[in-house]
This record gives C-alpha cells, structure tokens and sequence, in this order.
C-alpha cells in the first residue's frame, strides 16, 4: 500500500472549518502533518564516549505546530 492511500488527503470541508477555528478541525490537520513535522524535529547528539543517539526536539515540533496553527488561521484561503 502506497503512503498515499494509507494517510489520504484532508477532506476539503475539514479544512474550511479549521481556517473558520474549529478547533477539532485544526487537530485533525495537526495530526495529519504530524510525522513528517516530527521527522523534521530529529536531533543528533553525542555522549561523553561519542556514541550519537537521536531525538525528537519537543520544543521545535511544538513551535512549527504553532505556526503551522497560525498559518491556517491567518492566511489560508481555500476558496
């Protein structure tokens, strides 16, 4: 199975109510982008004896989640 049909497309109406602020809209949006928003937020980092061990920024995924929410809200137009 593609990824394509395993995550499908946002529904149009979805994202007119998100960017009118339906909230639960906005998470479903969220959620969608989530993992590729997460694999954008990996950090490598090297202990004391120099073994890289990975992570996910929490911080820098909250902060592009915040705009990504802004943006939809603010500047979106879908028609």
């Amino acid at each position: 199975m593609s990824d394509k049909r395993k995550y499908g497309k946002i529904p149009y109406e979805t994202i007119v109510s998100a960017v009118n602020g339906d909230p639960d809209a906005l998470n479903q949006i969220i959620l969608h982008f989530r993992g590729f928003t997460r694999s954008q937020c990996i950090r490598i980092c090297k202990d004391e004896d120099g073994n890289e061990r990975s992570f996910v920024d929490e911080d820098m995924q909250d902060r592009i989640e915040a705009k990504l929410r802004a943006s939809i809200i603010n500047k979106f137009k879908p028609y």
